[in-house]
């Protein structure tokens, strides 16, 4: 399916007039692409067999013994050491160098000298010193409770996961993701587990409409409160969610319910640490990681792959195809990619020129790797999914690679969550429907773009969820059912009003952060130091949605109807909005799209009687109303109202034209429905 998407792609980035003085530099971006390939295959076999690293790194049990293997060129000698040797450096647990040239280690032991739960780490001496290491590719790391160590555990149970539900089809409609982090979708406060996210907040997902679960954090990381980040075990699933059979439980339930999963991945950086991460493996800092400034992110206090390096390269690349085999996910969303774009990361750069695109600035051998990392997916899995958070615009990063592109299915439109939150700053008189609408639908035309008005960036330390933004204190004392505050009734009606010009105006997708449909207050904070270690932020008060006394559930509702609405008539992807109408005085804005009408009315306090818009003749029945009594609003509206159009004549020619009673701060949904 994800093939067809691609084949009915036809513009070539090429033809775009505004990269014709780049077309030099395109061309040598894609001969990158191919002397890279040819580099690290040696011409021989596929790319996607070539990225199998975790086949031969790490520990395997094979045949009738365990076998381990690591990368470590500028290593003098490793050993493992653990449960089994009593954390002592013992001769027969000393690696051998097999291959001397490129720096790669083997250790063979009988079957009995490790056991499913052992725990253990390596030992690795360089010319001037030795620490104690987690092997790079380990499947399995866990935290002593009691003295916060990590250490790799042996996992290797009797019976391997036996998977049930094959992954559903990825739809020719558009993808509606909802984007979630297990440790934090609980009530209480502490670390949801990948059970009680099965269980619990799975089912609550499929019931409200969307398509695709994207979960953040699921790679090992040493830092809670890093949010998932600053990822240190690149093969391992966090333990403090669960064990990997539980991480499989709960894919293999999402593709029971019709829900694909895609997770994040992190190849942007790496976290500093050097026992638990890559930081100085075998010594040395640019083993991974570019050596010196460049090697440093400042700002995530992160290193930066050396994406030049093929070792670097074989090692990322095997991570995208070992989720995918191991645990059966649906695609990634590639974090931080604006930071791998460019040498400067993007920082204090406001990408207003293409030639900001072509500068020596872009690091091209990130570049390089973003295209090999998409050809692997995409071989692997042709369903797949791959999503690129970039904010610089770069041209192609969505488009196809038979294109010219980077081959990304999806970008994520983050000038659309920009544009709203810049709005929020603003009086409502201000507001520009112009603006508005210029910014719901700038995109390329070769590229597939996800909309959002929030995900859970905007509600990080430092910011507020739109909701909490938008009424802030006033959510403490006036959300009960029945209640009308002027503050509360503001954010409520524009909550539902943002939602849903985004995702009619959207071209390819929508995401939402949970819990942000129904209006979740306050902001995101993980425990740390500076906040006393405090979970109160870091969870999900689904309460809010549940209970019948309070407003959270007319948002939840509005949400369950606008998703389910979408998905039924298929309204993104196969269709483009056209603009009808916009006034800026009048805060109206107009669109059709797939013989739906949006009406949107941003006014405080005007409303329009008769308000009249040209279009086609016939019958329409209004499908959706923000203002709804059971969306918390109004009522204003006769639910399922009927109108129907008449005719003027205006300079000999008949003109049909639609009355509506537009309430202020209102948004209807018309259907046009089938003549008799």
């Amino acid at each position: 399916m994800m093939q067809k998407h691609r084949a009915n792609r036809t513009l070539a980035l090429a033809d775009d007039v505004y990269l014709q003085p780049y077309r030099e530099q395109l061309a040598a971006r894609r001969r990158r692409v191919g002397a890279m390939e040819r580099r690290l295959t040696g011409g021989h076999g596929s790319l996607a067999d070539f990225a199998s690293g975790h086949e031969f790194f790490g520990l395997h049990f094979q045949g009738n013994c365990w076998v381990i293997r690591e990368w470590a060129p500028h290593a003098v000698a490793i050993f493992l050491i653990g449960d089994c040797t009593g954390w002592r450096e013992l001769p027969e647990f000393r690696f051998e160098r097999i291959n001397a040239e490129q720096g790669f280690w083997e250790l063979r032991l009988l079957p009995h000298l490790l056991t499913h739960g052992m725990h253990y780490r390596l030992r690795v001496h360089w010319h001037d010193g030795a620490g104690d290491r987690i092997p790079s590719y380990c499947r399995r790391v866990v935290q002593d409770p009691k003295t916060q160590i990590f250490s790799a555990q042996v996992w290797h149970p009797q019976q391997p996961y036996r998977w049930r539900h094959a992954t559903p089809q990825l739809s020719d409609n558009a993808v509606l993701i909802y984007e979630a982090h297990v440790g934090m979708a609980i009530e209480e406060e502490r670390v949801g587990t990948f059970g009680e996210f099965r269980r619990n907040i799975l089912p609550r997902i499929a019931a409200s409409g969307y398509d695709t679960v994207q979960l953040m954090a699921v790679m090992e990381h040493p830092y809670y409160g890093s949010f998932g980040y600053h990822v240190s075990s690149f093969f391992a699933v966090s333990s403090r969610f669960g064990t990997p059979e539980e991480f499989k439980e709960l894919v293999d339930a999402a593709h029971g319910l019709g829900l694909r999963v895609i997770i994040d991945l992190i190849h942007s950086h790496a976290v500093r640490n050097e026992v638990e991460g890559l930081g100085s493996f075998d010594g040395t800092r640019y083993q991974y990681f570019h050596d010196g400034d460049r090697g440093v992110h400042r700002a995530w206090d992160s290193y930066c792959f050396n994406y030049g390096k093929p070792e670097v390269v074989h090692f990322l690349l095997s991570n995208c195809r070992f989720w995918l085999d191991e645990y059966h996910v649906d695609g990634f969303r590639f974090d931080g990619v604006t930071s791998m774009l460019y040498r400067h990361h993007g920082l204090g750069c406001a990408f207003t020129s293409y030639a900001d695109y072509f500068t020596d600035e872009v690091d091209e051998e990130a570049l390089t790797y973003l295209t090999l990392a998409n050809r692997v997916i995409h071989a692997v899995r042709p369903d797949a999914v791959t999503v690129a958070e970039d904010v610089s615009g770069m041209p192609g990063l969505g488009a196809p690679e038979e294109q010219g592109g980077i081959g990304f299915d999806y970008r994520l439109a983050m000038g659309v969550t920009d544009y709203w939150f810049k709005l929020f700053d603003q009086p409502d008189e201000a507001w520009s429907m112009g603006g508005l609408w210029h910014e719901l639908t700038n995109r390329r035309r070769d590229e597939k773009t996800i909309s959002y008005v929030e995900c859970h960036d905007q509600a990080l330390v430092g910011g507020k969820t739109m909701a909490f933004r938008l009424m802030d204190a006033e959510m403490y004392y006036n959300m009960h059912a029945g209640s009308h505050n002027l503050v509360v009734d503001r954010g409520m009606a524009l909550h539902k009003m943002a939602r849903l010009a985004t995702i009619a105006a959207a071209a390819n997708g929508y995401l939402n952060f949970m819990g942000n449909e129904f209006g979740h207050p306050e902001w995101i904070d993980f425990p740390r130091e500076d906040n006393g270690w405090s979970y109160q932020h870091a969870r999900r008060l689904w309460y809010l949605a549940d209970a019948p006394n309070l407003r959270y559930g007319g948002l939840a509702r509005f949400d369950r109807e606008m998703i389910g609405l979408f998905r039924r008539h298929e309204l993104i992807a196969r269709t483009v909005p056209q603009l009808l109408y916009r006034h800026d005085e009048q805060k109206i804005l107009v669109f059709e799209r797939g013989g739906f009408f949006f009406f949107f009315n941003f006014h405080p306090t005007r409303s329009f009687s008769d308000f009249p818009v040209e279009t086609l003749p016939g019958e329409y029945v209004l499908e959706l109303d923000t203002d709804a009594e059971p969306f918390g609003g109004f009522g204003r509206i006769a639910s399922r109202q009927h109108y129907l159009t008449h005719a003027e004549i205006r300079q000999n020619h008949i003109h049909h034209c639609l009355q509506v009673y537009l309430p202020s701060r209102t948004a209807l949904v018309l259907r046009r429905l089938p003549q008799k």
